[in-house]
């Protein structure tokens, strides 16, 4: 599959605690939004991403146990270097990641960050938020205009490195011909609304230029978070 992955700071803070890798000889792809003081945030997401990716590559197989088994150990190594080091205590990270297998695209995610596809003109989200919004607060029946400004709106339910024992969702995909799989951090998605998403991914364009027009339309709109956007385009007559 083609591929293309960027990310920004964004237009409020000066450093940048996403991280995005594109393993493209494993078709494995990985967005992490890391959270915690100083550069914890950056250590947590960069080193999730990283053990993901060296996990599966040392595998030597195959299945969606093997991404199942990487996650659970970036969120082990998250955890324990957050114990050893004080300047690290409190340091997490959201996990989306996609990897192909076979004719099948596995999605496993972690957090808020999000995986869509945008196919035959529609934009349909693939992966569920672990948030308090999505979880607790749609399900105590708060309307999604008062959950816009409610207080607990940016709380995780669920993140790598914060306790023994994570959550992970996931999900198979068919391949299908001509489609755009679209992993977004948060500083996306919260940002801009789906059908923006979905016009510019509608629009002409490399997979360079889409992504630089949605985090180019995110600060537009005050870039208030790190942003990232990674691309990926299967071929129009659905193989490769």
């Amino acid at each position: 599959m083609e591929a293309f992955g960027l990310s920004d700071p964004g237009c409020v803070r000066s450093n940048n605690e996403d991280y995005y890798l594109l393993v493209k000889p494993l078709d494995l792809y990985l967005l992490a939004d890391g959270m915690g003081g100083a550069q914890a945030g950056e250590h947590a997401s960069k080193l999730a991403v990283d053990t993901v990716a060296e996990c599966v590559l040392k595998a030597g197989s195959t299945s969606g146990q093997v991404l199942l088994d990487a996650i659970q150990e970036a969120n082990r190594r998250v955890l324990r270097e957050a114990e050893g080091d004080s300047t690290l205590h409190g340091m997490g990270t959201t996990l989306t990641a996609c990897w192909r297998i076979g004719e099948e695209l596995l999605f496993a995610n972690v957090g808020d960050s999000r995986a869509y596809i945008y196919h035959d003109g529609e934009l349909h989200i693939i992966t569920e938020d672990q948030t308090w919004v999505n979880e607790v607060g749609r399900r105590l029946g708060i309307g999604d205009e008062a959950l816009k400004s409610h207080p607990m709106r940016h709380v995780l339910t669920m993140a790598i490195g914060v306790s023994e024992s994570v959550r992970i969702q996931s999900y198979a995909v068919p391949i299908v011909p001509n489609a755009q799989f679209l992993l977004s951090s948060d500083g996306l998605h919260g940002v801009l609304a789906e059908e923006t998403i979905q016009q510019m991914l509608a629009g002409d364009g490399s997979l360079e230029e889409k992504c630089r027009r949605l985090i180019d339309a995110a600060k537009e709109a005050g870039g208030p978070d790190n942003v990232t956007a990674v691309l990926l385009q299967t071929p129009v007559n659905g193989n490769g």
